[in-house]
């Protein structure tokens, strides 16, 4: 944008040049020409930019809701938030600008662009912006697209969250008029995605993602397309973080797809503070009674030596909002042991122990275990099944209902035994037996698995059984997980009979 065509907003803001967009707006690099100073510059717009046209009524709630928290947020005084100097309302027909101050440290998203970073410098990162989010949420303001592009580090490292609700915004649009799904997949919390409101649960799960892509050096949900990516967010499992260290069991906690079971922000903010200064307490049971879905909590060892992945800040695009609420949540209990891979095609030491040691992951050990679960529970239905090397996990359709499941697991020398977890498969995925399933393949799967999916070493290996969906005509699906040391993960997708349908290698 040269001097001849700079844009000077409410005759004072002269726009300088872009800095950043997405689905609700450019964010630019301005001059406040009677201060004399350089401001941010939000502009705001729907992504449908008909919208005020063929919904009038919509785009009027749409700027009254962005006023509305926009000047909540100007009242707000954090050294966590980015500050509001001024807003520019040019009335109906029209969307607010948001004038703040510019933070010129760059984001969180370029720091981890470098590599992850250390547990107690993301507990302290953690610390600041849970400061923040409780401070705005006393407020009743909810960010709802918490990321590490919308945090900003001061030049000393203190973060500052922008962006601040505005993305509030988010249902103004998405329920009246396109039909999109604004904001981003991989860091929005389950009931987001499945449609719900939320509330500050939600964004602690977005914070507890975030912390644990900062220090694993990837994002352990994030598919190659929109559609992939809420499919993992609503229904895979999480692999246990390799590189948390003290903050691995408060991630353990705050990805739980459960909101009530999520610790408070006054529970987070201890541990966190208990991580920060290396005060690492032994991990202990006093979350069991609520385990994570379907977050096996297992806390595998640091390797010796960290190896670095460079990873970019991804914003995927808007999804279709009848993609949310269809897919099933698997349940997965808290593991117990220490992320023992199971057999393979070219064993590597650790997946020879595991075999040695007579592993869950062959036809018969998972014929033995569903045998069991279905003897005591008198039920073969079921909405989802987890089977790793040293049990099986089901949740079990509830006699006469077709929504309605409980949890078992499977264990060699304990049986079978019901679990605390209780919930609604969502609606249009569908009930399945595993009558006719090629259990015989399972072994060829995890052989190709080691083949192709780019996990030369990998510690952990599982089998989820997914339920078939109505709305994206997709029948029961096998899905073989590898996933190694420093956080690689790639999975296969295959029909009941063995047939691989689908690929997703770890990245380089």
């Amino acid at each position: 944008m040269n001097d001849a065509v700079r844009r000077v907003v409410d005759g004072r803001f002269r726009l300088e040049a872009r800095l950043g967009g997405g689905g609700m707006g450019l964010v630019w690099r301005a001059t406040d020409l009677v201060l004399r100073r350089e401001v941010a510059v939000k502009e705001v717009r729907p992504s449908d930019p008909d919208l005020a046209e063929y919904d009038p009524e919509a785009a009027h709630h749409l700027r009254q809701r962005v006023l509305r928290e926009a000047r909540a947020l100007a009242r707000l005084d954090h050294p966590g938030v980015v500050t509001i100097h001024h807003i520019v309302d040019e009335g109906d027909g029209t969307y607010p600008w948001i004038v703040m101050e510019l933070v010129p440290g760059g984001s969180l998203a370029d720091r981890l662009a470098e590599g992850p970073m250390d547990p107690a410098r993301a507990a302290r990162l953690g610390l600041g912006v849970l400061s923040a989010l409780r401070a705005a949420h006393d407020a009743g303001i909810q960010h709802r697209d918490v990321k590490p592009a919308n945090v900003l580090l001061r030049p000393d490292g203190r973060p500052v969250l922008t962006d601040f609700g505005i993305a509030a915004i988010r249902e103004a649009t998405a329920l009246t008029a396109t039909g999109s799904l604004i904001g981003t997949p991989d860091y929005m919390a389950p009931e987001r995605v499945s449609g719900q409101s939320g509330g500050p649960a939600s964004d602690l799960w977005s914070l507890g993602m975030m912390l644990y892509t900062a220090v694993e050096g990837h994002h352990p949900l994030r598919r190659g397309t929109t559609l992939a990516t809420l499919a993992a967010v609503l229904s895979e499992d999480i692999p246990p973080p390799a590189h948390a260290g003290p903050l691995t069991g408060l991630l353990v906690r705050l990805l739980d797809r459960d909101p009530s079971a999520r610790p408070t922000a006054q529970a987070v903010e201890r541990l966190l503070t208990e991580a920060a200064e290396g005060q690492h307490r032994p991990t202990t049971t006093s979350y069991r009674l609520q385990p994570p879905a379907p977050l096996p909590a297992t806390t595998v060892p640091d390797a010796p030596v960290r190896r670095q992945r460079r990873w970019p800040a991804v914003v995927l695009p808007g999804a279709g909002v009848a993609l949310a609420g269809v897919l099933a949540w698997n349940f997965l209990p808290l593991r117990g042991d220490t992320g023992t891979a199971g057999p393979s095609a070219t064993p590597t030491p650790s997946v020879s122990a595991s075999a040695e040691s007579g592993s869950l992951l062959t036809p018969q050990g998972i014929k033995t275990a569903l045998a069991a679960i279905e003897e005591k529970t008198g039920r073969d239905r079921f909405g989802s099944i987890g089977v790793y090397p040293d049990y099986v996990t089901a949740e079990v359709m509830v006699n006469g209902s077709d929504t309605k499941t409980e949890s078992y697991t499977y264990r060699p020398g304990q049986g079978a035994k019901e679990g605390v977890i209780k919930r609604n498969i969502f609606p249009n995925s569908t009930p399945f037996t595993t009558d006719g399933f090629a259990w015989d393949k399972v072994p060829a799967l995890f052989a190709e698995a080691d083949r192709k999916l780019n996990v030369p070493e990998p510690e952990l290996r599982y089998l989820l059984v997914s339920a078939p969906n109505k709305v994206f005509d997709t029948p029961v699906t096998f899905n073989a997980y590898l996933s190694d040391a420093y956080g690689g993960s790639g999975h296969l997708v295959a029909d009941s009979q063995g047939k691989i349908t689908k690929l997703y290698p770890a990245a380089n």
